[in-house]
């Protein structure tokens, strides 16, 4: 590996000073641990899918993607062109916000969970009576700490102006609704919808800006528009088959964790793979 390089739970980036690579690997993680086995194509949806998301939501909001094409890498990186092709992105380099902006358009996960309990969620009171994957009124703001380590915690609009200042964080509130709105639309007519996701921003000279990726199934919860019923968990295309089968064989999500039985591993897969076909009506 270029000796500018670090390994993350799914991801490598290499730093470049002023610009990163970053290259999603097929690795998946589950409950805060890498499971041992890779997802086949996974790395090739997340950096594809996010890049067609970036072209077009760009008018939403600037992003940091410089490139797609290892032919725009840096030398340095020439001889793992083979290894890096359609799996990595050539961004700007920014100073990261700590903190994860979601949005949620339906009650599911931890959300939900809150509800139960509170009738809130981040902080926000909704109606009595929902039940597990309605659609709220309207999409719902929920930001959550950026944890270096363990679990990322949920926390209210009001924490965040704290921490990063009420003007900054309005504004990320208001470019993460539209972002939100904008992707939810498109994909809903392509039979996904997409019940909550989160955002990554930085500052880079003095303006925030999108980074990371986006609506992609690792950062989003995607759900078939056609088997779509609330009351019930629904059939989804990201890796919650994944944290499903580790709660059916009783794993007690403490590392290390257990191999994914091959099926598995196929049908992980070809949901990410059907996810970027539908979304960008092309085959990868």
């Amino acid at each position: 590996m270029y000796k500018g390089g670090s390994k993350g739970k799914v991801r490598d980036i290499y730093d470049f000073g002023d610009r990163l690579v970053l290259v999603a690997t097929d690795r998946i993680s589950a409950y805060d641990s890498v499971l041992p086995d890779d997802i086949p194509k996974k790395g090739e949806v997340l950096t594809t899918l996010s890049v067609f998301w970036f072209n077009k939501t760009q008018d939403i909001i600037k992003n940091h993607l410089i490139s797609a094409s290892t032919f725009d890498f840096p030398i340095e990186l020439k001889a793992q062109e083979e290894h890096l092709k359609g799996r990595s992105m050539l961004v700007k380099k920014t100073r990261v916000y700590p903190v994860e902006c979601i949005v949620r358009g339906y009650l599911s996960g931890s959300a939900f969970s809150e509800y139960k309990a509170k009738g809130t969620v981040s902080g926000i009171k909704l109606p009595a009576g929902l039940v597990e994957s309605d659609e709220l009124a309207e999409p719902i703001f929920t930001p959550s700490t950026k944890a270096e380590s363990g679990h990322d915690e949920n926390i209210t609009f009001e924490e965040m102006k704290e921490i990063i200042g009420e003007e900054l964080a309005i504004r990320l509130k208001e470019a993460s609704l539209a972002l939100y709105k904008f992707a939810a639309d498109f994909a809903e007519a392509r039979g996904i919808i997409i019940a909550d996701t989160k955002f990554e921003f930085g500052e880079l000279d003095g303006e925030p800006i999108l980074i990371d990726e986006i609506f992609t199934p690792d950062s989003s919860r995607f759900w078939d528009k056609e088997d779509y019923e609330p009351g019930r968990s629904q059939k989804s295309f990201d890796k919650q088959f994944v944290r499903d089968y580790l709660d059916e064989i009783g794993w007690d999500h403490e590392p290390p964790a257990p191999h994914l039985s091959q099926e598995v591993i196929e049908e992980t897969s070809k949901k990410y793979l059907e996810a970027y076909k539908r979304l960008t009506g092309r085959e990868l």
